[in-house]
């Protein structure tokens, strides 16, 4: 039960604070910045992976979690427990947001460019976001200390270059949540889809430059 409380928990202060940090810039007339954004993105996960990596993990994002099961890292049987609890803790996180900022689309990703073009740099950064994940982890834990800075680095990285044009969500949850609580589902499909399709791909990846064996330990 505790993993699952560390996954609600966890998911809830990487939606609030940047999701938060979104609703505050446009708030205030972006006086935190689209780097501060990024910055507060990338700090956030950090941070969360330090309190509960030991714990559950730290997934956060249903993607990631089904990665991990197709990799063979992480239990199948778990998947629905996570992803209700990221759900979970997403959309506490956004009612609260919304509670104090009601007029605000609370982060949404809304794209800036053509749907489809979207879709790819979605996919290319959930593939470049999991290639780092899969080898800084075991699925059920993170490893040594390293493994907050290297995933709160990516993360940080992509929502610099790639949130004025597609907000950089590479996570499902994070997308359908300020969806679900403002109303406002343009094109979100496409955060539905991308991101599945491109951590798949960076497991698959995986055994291209490892080990046969590179994904077919359970932990």
């Amino acid at each position: 039960m505790k993993k699952y409380i560390a996954e609600t928990i966890g998911t809830f202060s990487m939606i609030f604070c940047g999701c938060g940090a979104m609703v505050i810039n446009d708030f205030t007339g972006g006086t935190i910045t689209h780097p501060g954004v990024a910055i507060t993105w990338g700090l956030i996960v950090m941070a969360m992976i330090y309190a509960f990596g030991d714990i559950s993990g730290a997934h956060f994002n249903p993607a990631v979690t089904v990665g991990f099961a197709v990799a063979k890292k992480f239990s199948w049987l778990e998947v629905p427990k996570y992803v209700a609890s990221q759900f979970t803790g997403a959309i506490v996180a956004c009612l609260v947001l919304f509670y104090l900022f009601p007029m605000s689309d609370l982060g949404a990703t809304i794209p800036s460019i053509e749907p489809m073009k979207v879709f790819v740099i979605e996919l290319l950064l959930s593939f470049f976001l999991m290639v780092v994940i899969i080898n800084v982890s075991t699925g059920s834990k993170e490893i040594g200390p390293i493994a907050g800075i290297a995933v709160g680095s990516v993360i940080l990285l992509e929502a610099m270059f790639a949130g004025p044009l597609t907000k950089a969500s590479m996570n499902p949850i994070r997308s359908l949540a300020p969806a679900l609580v403002s109303g406002n589902y343009t094109h979100l499909w496409v955060y539905l889809t991308a991101p599945f399709i491109g951590m798949f791909l960076a497991v698959f990846s995986c055994k291209l430059v490892k080990s046969d064996n590179c994904c077919d330990e359970k932990c």
